[in-house]
């Protein structure tokens, strides 16, 4: 069924003719709501609607739903709503400071710090560099000194994660819940590494936000670590440029620093904090390849695609409601309610990229024998890699997140001799322990950190009509030229180790210039080395920096403080 012109009369979901004077919004949403709640009232009580058939109740429901819809999205943005509730929230949270200023630190006892970010999704990235973070902050403060907690989305997905931390299970409808969680700490840190962006989820970026803005409404330490600015829409905009300004900011490059300039917030140059990871041992990579059917010697090509046209996610109430009941919206649910773009636009671009990848992987197959891996760095990847590996025309292994932790799927990743990344943190986990890598890029993620490494030439576009022919030429030069791109991994692996350190000095004088008495170490801070801020490092990095860097730096087996068991 298509939509009638404006203006004309066209079927009723009764059969009716509407009436072709001009409605009102008001008239028209009661009218689908009306017509929205007899269909479900009729599946509900287990009746036949009055449609005759399947295909017309589903037409039916799709009409109402997408009328609804376009009249509340007219009267109603949902991200838009989303960030007033949350800067609501957050002037209250100001005048609440007046009466009761919630957790304030005190000398003796231990700074209660609150991670906000985006984990229990199983996203591997975002895993890495929290576990990173923790292990860095642990490091700084002593297990004896701070006191850590973390939002998961799912306990179920993280569970044996994050040693020593408390997790909080966050609602999906968060803004109450911030509310009241950063109320009782001491210090906020935004961790996700797409900080402030609407490229995957304004949502997302409104709650890292919300949290900053709500530990500095209260006086409390308001941190950003290592996170990238892109581009924001009108409101996440807004919310960063009024909340954000008295926080401590640690960009991940100079083109996210440029972001916030704009905007007139303050920042540091920092990095990501996925560098130090210490993956599971090499034989549990080598394991699950052999059980896959690796044969063990054959050169490994982990290939790592996305569903890239898809974002950003989006929150659709009435979508929500109508896909409750029918399960119509399936396909596009992310969660709650929040939905992945779909259409046949999205459909025919991932297909366009799932061929080019296709083409480009068999082209250097028939010049060179490697074994394709498809490796899905998120749950939602899955889909993408089994419609790569379809392409192939082969059983190759499809191996997902979902079914293994943060520790073996870098272990697996590293058992490659190349790499074709569409996951950012794909490429910087392996980065360390040398793999040379190329990235099929959707944002500006995977460009900078091309260029930041000196292989810019290696950053293909998701959507460029020559991807194919740039995919087999970026794996023929991987094969070709591995030493040159390895040495040049190597350098920009050292450069980001000490960037991390700096940005630990920097969070020590941070926290030391409001609370002067908290007991840092001696030699933290500026004026320290900048690698004695790093946690304990893998053998490999531990040389690395050894052999640049005349004190020595911790190893891993030697625990720099000991762990204090959470409830």
């Amino acid at each position: 069924m298509t939509d009638a012109p404006d203006g004309a009369a066209s079927p009723g979901v009764q059969g009716e003719v509407r009436d072709a004077r001009p409605r009102t919004s008001g008239e028209t949403r009661e009218q689908a709501e009306q017509s929205t709640l007899g269909l479900l009232r009729d599946l509900a009580r287990g009746g036949r609607p009055s449609r005759a058939d399947a295909e017309g109740l589903w037409g039916a429901i799709k009409d109402v739903a997408r009328a609804a819809r376009d009249v509340v999205s007219e009267q109603l943005d949902a991200d838009r709503a989303l960030m007033h509730a949350m800067s609501a929230v957050i002037e209250t949270a100001k005048s609440r400071y007046a009466l009761d200023p919630g957790a304030q630190w005190k000398p003796g006892e231990p700074l209660k710090l609150l991670l906000a970010g985006y984990n229990g999704t199983r996203n591997t990235g975002a895993d890495v560099r929290v576990e990173e973070m923790i292990r860095q902050f642990r490091h700084l403060f002593g297990d004896e000194h701070v006191e850590l907690s973390i939002y998961t989305i799912d306990p179920d997905k993280t569970r044996g994660y994050f040693r020593t931390v408390r997790q909080l299970h966050i609602p999906k409808i968060f803004p109450r819940y911030l509310f009241d969680t950063v109320h009782t700490h001491h210090a906020v840190v935004a961790c996700e590494g797409s900080m402030f962006k609407s490229k995957f989820a304004s949502a997302l970026s409104t709650m890292m936000v919300g949290s900053i803005g709500l530990a500095a409404a209260e006086q409390k330490l308001a941190i950003g670590y290592g996170g990238e600015a892109g581009d924001m829409d009108e409101g996440l905009r807004a919310l960063v440029e009024r909340y954000c300004r008295e926080a401590l900011i640690l960009a991940r490059n100079r083109e996210s620093q440029e972001v916030l300039r704009e905007l007139g917030i303050a920042s540091k140059y920092g990095t990501d904090t996925a560098w130090t990871f210490t993956p599971a041992p090499d034989e549990v990579g080598q394991r699950v390849l052999r059980d896959a059917g690796w044969d063990g010697v054959t050169p490994v090509l982990a290939l790592c695609p996305i569903n890239p046209f898809w974002w950003p996610v989006k929150p659709d109430v009435t979508r929500a409601a109508v896909n409750a009941v029918s399960g119509m919206y399936a396909d596009g649910h992310y969660g709650s309610v929040y939905f992945h773009r779909e259409g046949a636009d999205v459909h025919e671009r991932q297909e366009r990229y799932l061929d080019a990848l296709a083409e480009g992987v068999r082209r250097f197959r028939a010049e060179h024998d490697v074994f394709p891996v498809m490796i899905g760095s998120e749950m939602l990847d899955r889909e993408a890699c089994e419609g790569l590996r379809e392409r192939l025309g082969a059983e190759y292994p499809v191996i997902v997140s979902d079914e293994h932790d943060m520790y073996d799927m870098v272990s697996i990743m590293r058992q490659a001799r190349l790499m074709l990344s569409s996951r950012y943190h794909a490429i910087v986990t392996t980065m360390p322990a040398g793999l040379p890598s190329a990235g099929v890029t959707m944002d500006e993620r995977i460009r900078n950190l091309m260029a930041d490494r000196g292989t810019p030439e290696l950053a293909l576009e998701v959507d460029d009509p020559e991807l194919a022919d740039k995919v087999h030429t970026a794996l023929v030069t991987l094969y070709t030229d591995a030493e040159r791109i390895r040495a040049s991994i190597d350098g920009c692996v050292l450069e980001n180790l000490e960037r991390m350190g700096q940005m630990g000095m920097d969070l020590v004088d941070f926290v030391r210039a409001h609370h002067p008495e908290f007991p840092f170490a001696d030699g933290l801070g500026h004026g320290g080395d900048p690698f004695a801020h790093l946690p304990s490092l893998p053998p490999r990095l531990a040389q690395m920096v050894a052999a640049r860097h005349a004190p020595p730096v911790p190893t891993e087996g030697v625990e720099l403080s000991r762990p204090r068991s959470v409830a």
